[in-house]
């Protein structure tokens, strides 16, 4: 099963994409950590992607294309992958069909979470990111307790993109590009749309139903 994620920056799409990968031992994808360890190793691409990210704009296709072709290309992934930001425009869309038929698998299914503006502003400011272990918590809506989270507070960290500028920059960038691939896949029955304003524990039940009823 291969599983698209789908939704605006800070529509909680990594901790559901989490919680899936845990409940059907899929491969979680996230071209954003993809891209930030590109950044962490401090390549001349990383500092470009830096730039690009910290501005708000969406890093070329042909980077994040390269990127998934890597994950296609491993076997012990095969019908087992779920995307988590990707992709983010119509050409990557087309672009990620191409690559699911090459390589005789195919793409379950869209989960798209509509979450209102202000709530995805109050989401990407309270986010925290463990650097240790990557989980990803928010001081607002899920903070890091001894109960979820067994690494030291020193480790959590915010991202150097999530402030409010750029926050909006990049809702309006999804609004005006990522959007119109929405259509894509609804022509082709994949899509279900889900009010990704409700508590991560009630999305998540309406996503185990949606998966539940495409095995029966």
């Amino acid at each position: 099963m291969n599983i698209i994620l789908f939704g605006p920056p800070g529509a909680g799409k990594g901790t559901q994409a989490d919680n899936i990968s845990k409940k059907l031992n899929l491969h979680k994808v996230s071209t954003g950590e993809l891209l930030r360890e590109e950044i962490d190793s401090n390549t001349n691409l990383g500092v470009k992607i830096k730039s690009l990210m910290d501005s708000g704009s969406l890093v070329s296709d042909d980077i994040i294309n390269n990127l998934i072709i890597n994950i296609f290309s491993e076997k012990k992934f095969s019908n087992r992958i779920i995307f988590d930001g990707y992709p983010r425009n119509l050409s990557q869309a087309k672009s990620l069909d191409l690559l699911v038929k090459k390589h005789n698998q195919k793409i379950s299914c869209v989960l798209s979470l509509d979450v209102d503006k202000e709530i995805v502003i109050k989401r990407i400011l309270g986010r925290q990111v463990c650097s240790n272990c990557g989980l990803i918590f928010n001081k607002y809506f899920k903070p890091s307790t001894k109960d979820n989270h067994e690494c030291d507070e020193k480790y959590l960290n915010k991202r150097s993109d999530d402030y409010e500028k750029v926050i909006a920059n990049r809702f309006e960038t999804y609004l005006n590009i990522t959007f119109p691939i929405l259509e894509f896949y609804e022509n082709q029955n994949l899509l279900h749309k889900i009010n990704g304003d409700n508590q991560i524990s009630v999305i998540y039940k309406e996503i185990e139903a949606i998966i539940a009823s495409l095995e029966t």
